[in-house]
């Protein structure tokens, strides 16, 4: 658990940075390039770099930088942030054989109220859904957590796309879903690892995917914004092992 800590620790380090490099005119490659810089430094590599999944061809960059209306997985281009945009950034730590995923949304420069209060409810749900992160509960019991207070403010719960368990791999058993029923899903048990991440979108809760096979927007084209901690299952309660400190 001790060098799993390190690698998430890393992360959120990571995320810290480039949310507050996340600024009008700069470029989501450049972001790119900047969490290469820090993981080469920080002698850690990026899970995503390289992976494969959804059908589509090897991911091509060291982070997610999903705008706007993207949800998850955007591949980070040369277009330059705008006055206004919504970035979701998730970023993962390679370190000592283990990783440490975590994500966030930030705004640029200044953003809505609806976009504002998109993000605080979507954190809100991230923090919700790990106060039942404890033993001998399920995974049905995060899920339902967390989709109850998103519903309740009118908003779509992301269900094709759920979080997972972490370890030296990046996707991991068991999933966890941002939506479900108490009592149901999955046992959780002292020192499982998992990743909780609602995905939540201001109008429909569908999805589609783009043409580069990773990208995922919201079918309306309305905004999405996405948090995630990596938390461990301890005896006396969750641990946030992505956390600041």
């Amino acid at each position: 658990m001790k060098l799993m800590r390190k690698s998430g620790r890393l992360a959120q380090r990571l995320l810290n940075t480039l949310g507050e490099a996340a600024t009008v005119g700069t470029t989501p490659r450049q972001l790119d390039a900047r969490a290469r810089r820090f993981l080469e430094e920080a002698g850690a590599k990026s899970p995503f770099l390289g992976k494969r999944g959804h059908g589509g061809p090897p991911f091509p960059a060291a982070i997610t930088v999903s705008v706007n209306e993207a949800v998850v997985h955007g591949i980070p281009s040369d277009i330059p942030f705008n006055n206004g945009d919504v970035v979701s950034l998730d970023v993962g730590t390679f370190l000592n054989g283990f990783i440490g995923d975590t994500a966030g949304t930030f705004g640029v420069g200044e953003v809505s109220p609806r976009a504002e209060r998109l993000m605080r409810v979507t954190k809100e749900a991230l923090f919700i859904g790990i106060k039942q992160a404890t033993v001998g509960n399920r995974t049905g019991d995060i899920g339902w957590a967390i989709q109850n207070h998103i519903e309740s403010h009118g908003y779509g719960v992301v269900k094709g796309l759920v979080g997972h368990g972490v370890g030296r791999s990046l996707w991991e058993e068991p999933n966890v879903p941002n939506y479900g029923t108490p009592g149901e899903g999955v046992k959780l048990k002292a020192g499982m690892v998992i990743a909780i991440e609602p995905m939540v979108n201001e109008g429909t809760d569908d999805v589609r995917q783009l043409a580069d096979k990773w990208t995922y927007v919201t079918a309306d084209g309305l905004l999405s914004a996405h948090y995630e901690h990596t938390i461990a299952i301890l005896t006396d309660g969750p641990e946030i092992l992505t956390s600041d400190e």
